[in-house]
């Protein structure tokens, strides 16, 4: 088949979940198909020096854009002048892009294509008017406006559960609208289908593609020595509002229950961007660290007895918890933190929704070192004989086929 993926930009670094579930998807497909990969590209962000040559797609076409980074003055103008003009999320609206829309304009009369992927909700606006030949289906690795409300629910700040409120509302009308506009919607999990299904009234949803894991590039190191630090070590892009919200709740109300037990206990933060408030959490107590990016998270989670994922809010699924069940460190997450997942606990994952609960099973984990072994190995286990990238590419395109193209 003869593919076209649309994305909003690079898959290298494998630095975002989303990135490594395209990036781990493509390089399947493209064992046996033919890749069309567009994507904008920031105004004078360089392309990784393997991305060019990389086997994800044949073909890789870039748009620049001038879409301003994230917390620069630019940023905080566009975002302003978003909420004031227009009704859109403006996590949709910074990646509105005229020359997007119109090489895909100019894609749309191509006839060689089976098949086109919007990956994740952000380039759609770019689709609004334009009719191609062959299906053109919506990856959603999230449902975003759910993300959103979440974020609302969870904010102590009056003027935040207001912002994210209005976020919230906007996103729900538009990924709504949006989502209804493709031949075809395919999801990452049971919950996100079901959703789509009856909160949007979709008719569209294909399914859901599983999540999977590289058990190769994931592999487990030898046990860590006894006698040393218990380390707990949190693993996400930490430029994401979820994940700050997540580390910030842990350290104020889930590590001193920890550290009452345990005085020596450290916490390790592992991710790229980390904001201001993030890097300030290391400055403030010599017991965390913050990596900041790094080249690959394997040595630095495999330093780690346990990797925690106190998530309040979010969407999809975690690719992160597989990784470090594949690499065998036990996780402790909220129930928010593993939805989608395929995980049982006290069987493969430890799961608290509380911050007493939460830090008694970290404290039994390390006060427990057989019974902390065996929920790794239960969990290493489970995910190399159940969730290879394999298996989730086949089942993308055996739902890609359910979806007929509309009349043009």
């Amino acid at each position: 088949m003869r593919i076209l993926w649309v994305k909003t930009g690079p898959l290298l670094p494998l630095d975002t979940g989303g990135k490594r579930r395209t990036h781990a998807l493509l390089t399947e497909m493209s064992k046996a198909h033919h890749v069309v990969y567009l994507s904008l590209l920031p105004e004078g962000e360089m392309l990784h020096a393997q991305e060019e040559s990389a086997a994800y797609a044949a073909e890789k076409i870039w748009i620049r854009t001038h879409s301003p980074a994230k917390g620069t003055l630019s940023f905080w103008f566009d975002l302003a002048k978003s909420t004031i003009f227009t009704t859109r999320p403006y996590a949709l609206q910074r990646y509105e892009d005229q020359a997007l829309h119109c090489k895909l304009r100019e894609l749309s009369n191509d006839p060689s294509f089976d098949f086109v992927i919007c990956d994740f909700l952000a380039p759609a606006l770019n689709f609004l008017g334009l009719r191609f030949r062959c299906p053109v289906i919506l990856f959603q690795h999230n449902i975003e406006a759910q993300i959103w409300r979440r974020l609302a629910d969870s904010q102590a700040s009056a003027v935040k559960r207001w912002y994210f409120g209005i976020q919230y509302k906007r996103m729900h009308h538009w990924e709504a609208r949006l989502s209804a506009l493709f031949e075809g919607v395919i999801t990452v999990s049971p919950e996100d289908t079901e959703i789509a299904r009856t909160e949007y009234q979709l008719t569209n949803v294909l399914g859901h593609v599983p999540t999977g894991v590289d058990v190769d590039a994931f592999q487990p190191a030898a046990p860590r020595a006894q006698g040393q630090p218990f380390v707990m070590g949190f693993l996400g892009s930490m430029d994401w509002m979820p994940n700050i919200d997540a580390t910030l709740y842990f350290v104020q109300d889930i590590l001193p229950g920890v550290r009452a037990k345990l005085p020596d206990c450290r916490f390790k933060i592992i991710g790229r961007k980390p904001t201001a408030k993030i890097r300030e959490l290391a400055t403030n107590d010599p017991g965390i660290e913050v990596t900041g990016t790094v080249e690959e998270v394997q040595s630095h989670v495999q330093e780690c007895d346990v990797i925690v994922v106190p998530l309040k809010a979010g969407g999809g699924t975690r690719i992160k918890i597989y990784e470090a069940m594949a690499m065998g460190v036990p996780v402790v997450s909220t129930t928010i933190g593993a939805e989608g997942l395929a995980v049982t606990h006290e069987e493969d994952i430890l799961i608290a929704d509380d911050s007493a609960t939460f830090a008694a099973l970290l404290l039994s984990l390390a006060h427990d070192r057989k019974f902390s072994m065996e929920l790794a190995q239960k969990a290493r286990n489970a995910v190399e004989t159940n969730h290879s990238w394999t298996k989730a590419a086949r089942c993308f395109m055996e739902l890609t086929t359910r979806c007929k193209p509309a009349s043009v």
